[in-house]
């Protein structure tokens, strides 16, 4: 089975990412709830490296590789886009943005509750967010 994918920087290749890792994920014998959980939360962080680090440019690229530490199953999507700075990452007040009807900016918040482990790198230009999962 692959483990890797390529992707040019539009969303409409979300699709095919999404599609690329719930193929994976049917494999591993997981509950619907916990593969479409983690589906959401690559797809996210897909979505907001394509918009935001890349400005939907279909010139860069998106890389995403799937490996399976003991236990778990790993993402790890890197670009050569802007990086996301975590340092500068403010968890939102959920409460308040239903409040004000806010939409939009809650997507890492969501990620980091899906996923058990998510950071973010860069170096050199090249930036790398690892997702991990315990599955077993």
């Amino acid at each position: 089975m692959n483990n890797s994918i390529r992707v040019n920087c539009t969303k409409k290749n979300l699709k095919q990412i999404r599609d690329f890792v719930s193929e994976y994920l049917g494999q591993l014998a997981l509950s619907d709830i916990l593969v479409n959980q983690i589906v959401l939360a690559v797809d996210e962080i897909c979505a907001n490296l394509i918009i935001h680090a890349n400005h939907e440019d279909p010139t860069k690229y998106i890389y995403l590789t799937i490996t399976e530490p003991k236990n778990a199953v790993q993402f790890e999507i890197t670009d050569n886009g802007l990086a996301f700075k975590s340092t500068d990452y403010k968890e939102p007040d959920l409460h308040e943005y239903v409040r004000m009807g806010k939409k939009g900016g809650v997507g890492i918040a969501l990620v980091k509750r899906i996923m058990d482990k998510v950071e973010f790198t860069s170096k050199d230009g090249a930036n790398a967010c690892l997702l991990y999962k315990k599955i077993k």
